[in-house]
């Protein structure tokens, strides 16, 4: 029996610039919805990376799904796209300090848990990696250091644009009064 049932969020889009941007902001809501906060830095990485990878090299078309979901104690990340040619890891002796392409898929196997590549039908594959979720992997809170008297407080930066989420990406709980009583 399971005892966690499995959670999944999917995103479909074409794989430019400005949309994996979008899509770095919903997987890292998601996870922080399901109160995974320490694993949203490695897999925003890892999906903009594998979405790049759509982008530079997927041929006929950039459409993709992105799948996050998590089963147990491993979050999994996928990006299927249309493309049937399965992605070859460089060989990092091979690739010269100032080249900008080669590391992409290095830098997702250092990141994960694991990863790999399989073909999906006839017409295109799926690359994951997988993290591991578990329970102690959940962020622990910090102690506030004092302030002495010499230190000055930070200035304040403006606060950023909320992302939006699809209501099936994220579900949305009610508001909250602030006001006991």
């Amino acid at each position: 029996m399971i005892s966690h049932p499995s959670r999944h969020c999917t995103v479909e889009l074409q794989a430019l610039p400005s949309r994996i941007g979008q899509v770095r902001r919903i997987v890292s809501a998601q996870l922080r919805y399901w109160q995974l906060d320490p694993l949203i830095d490695r897999a925003a990485l890892g999906v903009t990376e594998l979405l790049s990878n759509v982008h530079q090299h997927a041929r006929p078309d950039k459409s993709c799904t992105v799948r996050i979901e998590l089963l147990l104690d491993r979050l999994t990340v996928s990006v299927r796209d249309h493309d049937p040619r399965l992605p070859v890891a460089a060989d990092l002796k091979d690739v010269a300090p100032l080249d900008t392409c080669g590391r992409g898929l290095a830098m997702v196997a250092a990141l994960s848990e694991s990863w790999g590549a399989r073909p999906d039908g006839d017409e295109g594959k799926v690359v994951w990696f997988t993290l591991p979720a578990r329970a102690e992997a959940k962020p622990q809170r910090a102690a506030v250091p004092r302030r002495t008297a010499v230190e000055q407080p930070a200035p304040r930066l403006p606060e950023a644009e909320p992302v939006a989420c699809a209501p099936a990406a994220v579900p949305r709980t009610p508001a909250r009064s602030a006001v006991v009583g």
